[in-house]
């Protein structure tokens, strides 16, 4: 099976337009954090949500923006010098930031340590014991009703082995127990960044491990930021699904890989989240898509 587009707000301009066009889209999730558009996309979210209470949202914890940490500063949950760092992980900070988070959005229903990888300089020891941590705030605030669940949205920290899945379930389950509340993880799938897709194939990596744990399972970035449309080229294009449009070809390469539950795209018109969606009505097979990945290998 393929994987469900929902809305990313990272790149989106007018994402309240953008939240209103996927939900009458059908939409099932939206994906965002704090930090998006300045600090103004839980603002925009806020009445799309409020009008399509099925639609869950995802939100993030660890980045802020400058005004967002002097305010932090301000409440006491990071000291004076970090307010302009931009990331922390520090427990008061999270508690702090999920807490206006889950208020602003009206609900949260996973809320995603932010790229943790950013914190620990390369000592896995250090960054363990900070998402330990982090876990232990987030399953409080599961505890008191105020989010769903929690999980880890990285850039390269799978790719880069600062942590794997079975040791976030160890965290999860030292910081909550048995019935912890990690719910998904998060990261980039696309044929730039294609090492899920190839791992998942071959029945492992993160994607394979996290759904095999009941984990639901996010694909970041599949156009690459958009840089992927100036990368394909028409050969490979027609290789994945003879003539598609090249973003409708590297969606549907990035949301057929295995083990893959929602894919985010940054669709700001009902056309573009129309195309999104019909990329992905029939998925590559594992053996088309092999051969995609192939052609990308380097001799």
């Amino acid at each position: 099976m393929t994987a469900e587009a929902a809305l990313g707000t990272h790149r989106v301009h007018a994402a309240g337009t953008a939240a209103r066009t996927a939900c009458e889209g059908g939409t099932g999730w939206i994906d965002t954090a704090p930090n998006y558009g300045a600090g103004t996309v839980h603002a925009e979210l806020r009445p799309v949500l409020d009008a399509f209470p099925a639609v869950r949202v995802a939100t993030k914890t660890g980045f802020y923006t400058r005004a967002q940490g002097h305010a932090a500063a301000e409440a006491g949950v990071l000291r004076t010098e970090q307010a302009d760092a931009r990331h922390s992980l520090a427990p008061d900070f999270i508690d702090w930031q999920t807490r206006r988070s889950a208020a602003a959005l009206g609900r949260a229903d996973i809320v995603f340590v932010h790229n943790p990888e950013t914190t620990g300089h390369g000592d896995r020891d250090r960054l363990h014991a900070e998402l330990r941590a982090a876990f232990e705030v987030l399953e409080d605030l599961v505890g008191s009703g105020l989010i769903g669940g929690y999980g880890i949205s990285t850039w390269s920290g799978f790719t880069e082995d600062a942590f794997t899945v079975p040791e976030l379930l160890t965290l999860a389950r030292e910081a909550g127990g048995p019935g912890h509340h990690l719910a998904a993880v998060q990261q980039p799938v696309s044929l730039v960044m294609a090492q899920p897709i190839t791992r998942a194939l071959d029945s492992r990596g993160p994607l394979i491990q996290a759904r095999s744990a009941g984990l639901l399972t996010f694909a970041s970035a599949p156009l690459h930021g958009g840089e992927l449309l100036d990368l394909i080229t028409p050969e490979l294009v027609e290789l994945i699904r003879p003539g598609a449009h090249p973003a409708t070809a590297c969606l549907l390469a990035a949301g057929s890989c295995p083990s893959l539950d929602v894919l985010l795209v940054s669709a700001s018109t009902r056309d573009h989240w129309d195309t999104a969606v019909s990329a992905l009505d029939d998925p590559l097979t594992d053996t088309e898509l092999r051969k995609v990945l192939d052609v990308l290998a380097p001799p």
